[in-house]
């Protein structure tokens, strides 16, 4: 005959979830840095974009104006 099968408690439960979290946050506490870097290298580059197209902007709207002396 086959043993009875072990209840599984609440605890249990907890114990399990407890140990893959802790799995994840050591994982993403390892990715952090990496991932913060290269948040702030996208804002940089979002700036820089954002700035060398209101210049080219401005160069195309602006009016070439020529004063001549009478």
């Amino acid at each position: 005959m086959a043993a009875e099968p072990k209840k599984i408690t609440r605890d249990d439960i907890e114990a399990k979830l407890r140990e893959v979290a802790g799995d994840v946050d050591s994982q993403v506490e390892a990715a952090r840095p990496k991932l913060l870097a290269g948040a702030v290298a996208l804002g940089v580059a979002a700036l820089l974009l954002a700035y060398l197209l209101g210049r080219r902007g401005g160069r195309h709207r602006s009016a070439q104006i020529e004063i001549r002396r009478l």
